[in-house]
């Protein structure tokens, strides 16, 4: 009867699993980085004495930043920032060009 109970009590070894073992399915994928968002370079102001970049309505200098955005360089016709520790470069959007009539 002991050695009836010993069998019992050890039940099925595929019941088992590794606990060092990913889970299946789609949570064991690696996870996707976030996708890159929209920043708005809505002005810059260059000269020799001051750089200033208004992005997304703020207005910012070189080392400053706001929703872990930073600006890192500031250009006559750009502005080098990391966005969440990724490097980007913003562009001031090409105006239409109007024509004037004769």
């Amino acid at each position: 009867m002991a050695l009836g109970s010993v069998f019992f009590c050890a039940g099925p070894a595929h019941a088992l699993q590794d606990p060092t073992r990913p889970p299946p399915g789609p949570q064991a994928t690696a996870a996707k980085p976030a996708p890159e968002r929209s920043l708005a370079l809505d002005s810059i102001l260059f000269s020799k004495d001051r750089r200033v970049a208004v992005i997304e309505g703020e207005a910012l200098r070189e080392g400053q930043g706001f929703d872990n955005v930073r600006v890192i360089r500031i250009y006559a016709n750009r502005v080098l920032v990391t966005d969440n520790g990724r490097e980007r470069v913003l562009y001031l959007e090409r105006l239409p060009q109007v024509r004037g009539t004769q």
